[in-house]
């Protein structure tokens, strides 16, 4: 709201469009340099003057147009100070609209996004969170900002591991155990498989034949990956009713068996198969990538094939225009090589194919393998922080109502916050014990922070239902004791629409998280600093709860979005 009426008053005065204006402009690092800061060096060349000059000459008549906002020149800045007791009563009035920040910039476009995607009778360890939980961010995101959304799951149901499995359940199962616990069981002998492969190697020969009885449909061998694939699903749905992530289409890799016929045919077609050491591959000097490989030295397909099916499919069949694969960085050579062979075989929406990437998850240090059995388990971590959560509610709120349903929502959602708080190329390292803290960067500190808003706003009896549409004459700085706590507070919640806009130019669901942090620590700063409920001022109780109201509306908001619950009570 700031920068937008910044904007609008530098406009008339320099040689910009109003978009390029607003991403020039800078919220100034302390209080004392404004409340927006505009460069002038960008014009230096342009007008042919020094920017301290230009400055200068920006200030005065910005300063000459009024409206409620000072404008000073610092060497080569126009530093803006925009008036409290004009801006602060619009700023509430504003951002307690239930729509307030939205910004319809995508509506016509379809993205589908491509996350999770777990193997099959593997289970869900707290690596697979960040796919699952950045995917789920990006998808109400984008749909915030008026995109249409498409969430695909893109099972590992399909390929070599299948085969390991099945020979080792032929070997070492017991369909007993293998019937009481599907997942622990399958992760065991596809530990032991390899385990024995390594003293054993002619296992391997074995169990690439027992994939080529799947793929050419022996009765037996598909009945039992049927019930891998049940029983893993069946699980996998459990957790993910947990994490509250829903898919538009659960799709498996062997979704695309027949579609993968024409795929080659287009490729040997249009010449672009070579042979290199009996495979087959397509080349991709030109971009500077290694050859892509596309059928094994035996004529099996790998899994570029399939990837290049999913896309035509997702873009032909689905419609999509633009594709999101949030999968490890790790596999950014991958993606490298599908999206030039997708422009080699002549697809002009190439450029809409886009890799999000993210960067590693360890715990406490070690790095997971489903191989050696070095697996924590996602639904322990849950229930972990979900006990340590009641723990923590039971000392601070002995009395809470459904303090299991909010040790829950407080649990899980700690979980998530403490991963989307970070960039997602960075690699994390999870600890429990930090993220699961009312204190500091956590989500339960948000979540606190709503639900401390929500009682407030219950005991001065403000529904802000009903403050809606009704202009909030009465917030002026004169209801508040600490008029800087409340200004600093209001001005952080202009920038709600910016970290939205943020988030999905980037990818980047922590610009949100980072946002909600700063918004709660703006706002406990108010609350600490200004008795909210005060009986003997009405008028001031009433302006301190309608800026309460809209802090608490954009914190529900934000949680929401990052698909994390928000509990009234806490």
């Amino acid at each position: 709201m700031l920068l937008e009426q910044a904007a609008a008053l530098l406009q008339p005065h320099v040689p910009l469009e109003k978009e390029a204006l607003l991403r020039r402009l800078e919220t100034p690092p302390e209080p004392k340099l404004g409340d927006v800061a505009f460069p002038c060096f960008v014009l230096a060349k342009q007008l042919r003057r020094a920017p301290g000059v230009i400055a200068a000459e920006l200030a005065d008549a910005v300063g000459a147009a009024g409206q409620g906002v000072r404008a000073e020149a610092a060497g080569g800045y126009v530093n803006l100070f925009f008036d409290p007791a004009v801006w602060l009563g619009r700023i509430v009035d504003a951002s307690i609209e239930p729509g307030y920040g939205r910004r319809d910039v995508g509506r016509g476009q379809h993205v589908v996004i491509d996350m999770s995607s777990p193997n099959i009778a593997k289970p869900l360890g707290v690596g697979h969170l960040r796919s699952t939980m950045i995917g789920n961010a990006l998808a109400n995101l984008y749909r915030e900002t008026g995109h249409a959304v498409t969430t695909v799951n893109h099972l590992g149901d399909w390929g070599t591991q299948f085969g390991k499995l099945i020979v080792a359940y032929r070997r070492w199962g017991d369909k007993a155990a293998l019937d009481a616990d599907p997942i622990g069981e399958s992760l065991q002998l596809y530990v032991r498989f390899h385990e024995e492969a390594a003293a054993n190697p002619e296992l391997e020969d074995e169990a690439r034949e027992a994939f080529l009885r799947l793929e050419q449909g022996d009765e037996e061998t598909t009945a039992l990956w049927r019930f891998f694939v049940q029983a893993s699903m069946k699980e996998f749905e459990r957790v993910y009713a947990r994490l509250g992530v829903r898919f538009d289409a659960v799709l498996g890799e062997s979704f695309y068996n027949d579609k993968l016929g024409p795929v080659l045919e287009r490729l040997r077609a249009q010449g672009l198969l070579e042979e290199s050491d009996g495979a087959l591959v397509v080349r991709l000097d030109e971009e500077g990538l290694p050859p892509c490989l596309i059928l094994k030295k035996d004529g099996a397909t790998i899994y570029p094939v399939r990837d290049l099916a999913t896309a035509i499919y997702r873009k032909q069949a689905m419609k999509a225009d633009r594709l999101l694969y949030v999968v490890g960085a790790e596999q950014q050579l991958h993606f490298k090589q599908v999206f030039g062979v997708l422009g080699k075989m002549g697809e002009p929406w190439t450029g809409d194919c886009e890799h999000v990437p993210f960067g590693l998850m360890t715990v406490e240090g070690k790095k997971m393998s489903t191989r050696r059995g070095k697996v924590v388990f996602l639904d322990e971590v849950l229930d972990e922080a979900v006990r340590r959560a009641r723990e923590i509610i039971a000392a601070k709120s002995p009395d809470l109502p459904d303090a299991n349903e909010v040790a829950e929502a407080v649990g899980i959602g700690a979980v998530v916050f403490g991963d989307l708080k970070n960039r997602r190329q960075l690699s994390v390292d999870f600890k429990l014990e930090e993220v699961v803290s009312f204190d500091g960067e956590t989500g339960p500190y948000v979540q606190y922070t709503y639900a401390r808003i929500a009682s407030l706003l219950r005991k001065g009896g403000f529904l802000p239902e009903q403050a809606l549409g009704q202009e909030g004459a009465n917030v002026s700085v004169e209801g508040f004791a600490m008029a800087e706590a409340a200004w600093v507070c209001a001005k952080r919640l202009t920038l709600w629409s910016d970290a939205m806009s943020e988030a999905v130019r980037d990818n980047e669901p922590s610009a949100v998280a980072r946002y909600l942090l700063e918004l709660a620590r703006d706002f406990n700063r108010f609350y600490h600093d200004d008795k909210v409920i005060q009986p003997d001022d009405e008028s001031g109780t009433q302006a301190r709860l309608r800026l309460s109201a809209a802090v608490g509306s954009l914190l529900g908001r934000g949680l929401k979005l990052l698909g994390i619950a928000v509990p009234e009570r806490m």
